[in-house]
């Protein structure tokens, strides 16, 4: 390798650059043979003859043969490219051809070799799974596999036939066996069980075979079928016993309670298949122990295919280059100075046609009808550029200021333009421009396949349920969809509907309430002496009446309560201790009930009215306790956390209990209710309080099962209402309402 030189004071003179000689061509077909000879030793020497040698290494070696392989055909190309240029009229040095040849094999050469590393590492690697000793241990375990699948199968028929003689032995406590009903029984558990056939049976004190009552559509001599040495071994205290002979898989067993009586029971199957499949893979076995010999070859072979096909790549790319170089030399210094000229700007520039039909003559008729058009569409499109400025920028201003949200999409259903209200409506981070709709809001897709023009559809918006009112627009660049968010308006206007059915239901039912309790006492009063001695019909319907109607009071109560909550009186209030108190109630009603409140020392102080606080933790317990009772297990834990995180209340109350119902989300609603006896009001009035002490309340299933409450307050705001009260009060809660509605939106 020599560098040119020039005389100093020649100031024309090229910069000094390398030069590629023959000794140095001649230097790299040496490197690349002692390469290939040290790769030889390399894998004679290295690892056992049957097994993989390391991934690293083998693709080390693969690079190692692949790079000098390369550098040959890059020379190759290059003294190529030297010769057709000599030959070429234009003359000079070939330094474009040889430049077209160092970039077409450099563009093959760097991905090539990083694909064949990574295909090399990636057959490696994946190879070497399944020569581990996890993928024999898959093969070889594929035989117990089967084995255990087909004792798997010999249990459930065994497990079929126990549980059937126990059904049968209670059948016997409560009829005998001669009961026509009783024939009807052993035909269904035989049948439902999916047993083809049954015997009862019993041994005489002579050894002889008894038969009670049997299932027999195949009409075989089914006591035939039952072996002594079943009979000997059941009678030795084994439970049952199974055996497969022919098509059937048998089982005989004892029916609990009795000493000397039996149940045959059979199932018709193929235990053929078991077989098979064990056969298989025993097979498969052999196959894979087979191909682990010759690991080390096929990884050898992959390899030497991967080099010789990254060479023919870059053989090929080579060859592309000279044949492209040779059409592009001429015509591509006028076609570069045309395209500088174009690039500065100047769209006037143009190539010298020429009459040659070829493609670079076309290239060049083309170039210049394309700088034509492009001086003329260029100024076509400043001018619509400008005015598609202005229009966008008056659209943008225009939904960026309305409080609905607004969608346009364009035909194909994708969307075209989107404002922040609908974003935010939608729940969408970030913006959807291009997506489909039918992915972003599949609710909103749905409405474009009809014609109506407005409709309101429900959806989850991260995680939120809403209500939103659609408007649909139709023009001939796609539809226009409007909607608003009536979520809140939904839930005022029932709530409001709500509270004046339960203010009138109160109203007609509380007066005759009183006069039915007083008449139902003078009742017994008066009347209760003269009823004969051991007569406790007359007490029992007097405190029958009593009772409901101090039910019906309650309910009435209720209805009153959520109809109007009294005005919450705000004090600051230890949390701790309202918690305290709430348990200590249930507590002592329910012993089997374990009651737990865990809390930081000291406890949270809240600004709140002590008594709702303490109605709406007194509900939530209350049914906690009745969700455990229907467990029916009569024993369970209740566990109440009070915490103060960051500015907020945080009060969680925990049961494992029969878990929320099917309809979650609907629970706080008003005279919603899964119990017989409940009104539907108690998470309603909840619900009420939550909101008016500027909080919120989630349910969730408790890990284990079982339910989670949880109510976060905010503390900062609650706190400022100390010495507002009067002012709350004198507006009857009205602004305190509002207040709460527009923060829990």
């Amino acid at each position: 390798m020599t560098a040119a030189t020039a005389p100093l004071d020649d100031p024309t003179a090229a910069p000094q650059r390398l030069t590629v000689t023959p000794a140095m061509e001649l230097g790299v077909l040496g490197i690349a043979v002692a390469i290939a000879v040290a790769t030889y030793f390399v894998i004679a020497h290295t690892g056992r003859p049957e097994g993989l040698i390391a991934p690293g290494i083998i693709a080390l070696l693969l690079v190692a043969n692949l790079v000098p392989g390369v550098g040959l055909m890059m020379l190759l190309g290059r003294r190529i490219a030297r010769r057709r240029a000599a030959r070429s009229p234009v003359g000079g040095e070939g330094r474009l051809h040889v430049r077209l040849v160092a970039l077409f094999s450099s563009v093959a050469a760097v991905p090539m070799v990083l694909v064949t590393i990574a295909a090399s590492l990636l057959f490696q690697y994946g190879v070497q799974f399944w020569y581990s000793d996890r993928a024999r241990g898959v093969f070889e375990n594929a035989t117990s596999l089967t084995r255990t699948s087909y004792n798997q199968i010999l249990q459930r028929w065994e497990e079929a036939t126990v549980t059937m003689a126990t059904d049968v032995s209670r059948e016997l406590d409560e009829r005998p066996i001669d009961d026509p009903q009783f024939g009807a029984f052993l035909f269904q558990q035989t049948y439902f069980r999916s047993l083809s056939e049954a015997l009862l049976f019993q041994i005489s004190a002579g050894g002889e075979l008894q038969t009670l009552a049997f299932v027999n559509p195949y009409d075989l001599d089914l006591a035939r079928q039952v072996s002594a040495d079943a009979v000997k071994q059941l009678r030795d205290g084994q439970r049952s016993v199974v055996t497969v002979t022919g098509d059937r898989i048998q089982t005989v067993t004892r029916l609990p309670g009795s000493a000397s009586v039996y149940l045959y029971a059979a199932r018709v199957t193929n235990p053929k298949e078991m077989t098979t499949q064990t056969e298989r893979a025993e097979a498969a076995l052999a196959n894979y122990r087979t191909l682990l010999v010759r690991a080390r070859t096929l990884q050898l072979q992959f390899n030497a295919a991967l080099l010789l096909l990254s060479l023919l790549i870059v053989g090929v790319a080579v060859w592309i280059a000279l044949a492209v170089a040779d059409r592009l030399v001429r015509p591509v210094a006028e076609l570069v100075d045309a395209a500088r000229r174009v690039e500065s700007g100047d769209l006037a520039a143009r190539v010298p046609e020429t009459k040659a039909r070829d493609e670079v003559g076309t290239l060049s008729n083309t170039f210049n009808r394309m700088t034509e058009r492009l001086e003329e569409q260029n100024n076509a499109l400043v001018t619509a550029n400008a005015q598609l400025d202005n229009r966008r920028a008056l659209i943008e201003a225009v939904m960026s200021g309305v409080s609905a949200g607004v969608i346009s999409i364009a035909p194909d259903r994708t969307i075209r333009l989107i404002n922040s209200s609908a974003q935010s409506l939608l729940g969408l981070a970030d913006t959807p421009t291009g997506r489909p709709l039918s992915l972003v809001a599949p609710e909103l897709d749905a409405l474009l396949e009809g014609t109506a023009r407005e409709a309101i559809i429900q959806l989850n918006a991260a995680g939120e349920a809403r209500t939103l009112a659609v408007r649909i627009a139709r023009d001939g660049s796609g539809p226009i969809l409007t909607f608003d968010d009536i979520t809140q308006q939904l839930l005022d206007q029932r709530r409001a509907a709500w509270s004046d059915v339960a203010r009138r239901i109160a109203h007609e039912i509380k007066n005759p309430l009183t006069p039915i309790q007083l008449a139902a006492e003078r009742l017994q009063r008066r009347y209760g002496a003269k009823v004969e001695e051991g007569d406790t019909t007359f007490s029992r319907l007097t405190e029958t009446i009593v009772r409901q109607v101090g039910d019906l009071r309650r309910m009435v109560d209720e209805f009153s309560s959520f109809a109007r909550m009294p005005k919450p009186e705000f004090r600051e209030e230890a949390l701790v201790d309202v918690a305290r108190q709430t348990m200590f109630l249930h507590e002592v009603a329910h012993g089997a009930i374990r009651f737990e409140i865990r809390h930081d020392e000291p406890g949270p102080v809240l600004v709140c009215d002590r008594r709702q606080i303490g109605q709406a933790l007194t509900n939530i317990v209350k049914n906690a306790v009745e969700a455990i009772e229907a467990t029916g297990r009569g024993a369970g834990e209740i566990l109440m956390e009070v915490a103060a995180e960051g500015g907020r209340a945080v009060i969680t109350v925990a049961d494992d209990g029969i878990g929320l119902p099917a309809e979650r989300d609907r629970i706080v609603e008003p005279y919603m209710t899964t119990r017989t006896r409940g009104t539907g009001l108690g998470l309603a009035i909840v619900k009420k309080i939550v909101e008016e002490h500027f909080g919120t309340i989630s349910f969730a299933d408790r890990p284990g099962g079982g339910t989670l409450v949880t109510m976060i307050f905010d503390a900062t705001m609650l706190a400022g209402l100390i010495g507002h009260d009067d002012a709350a009060s004198t507006n009857d809660g009205g602004e305190l309402a509002a207040l709460t509605r527009n923060r829990t939106a």
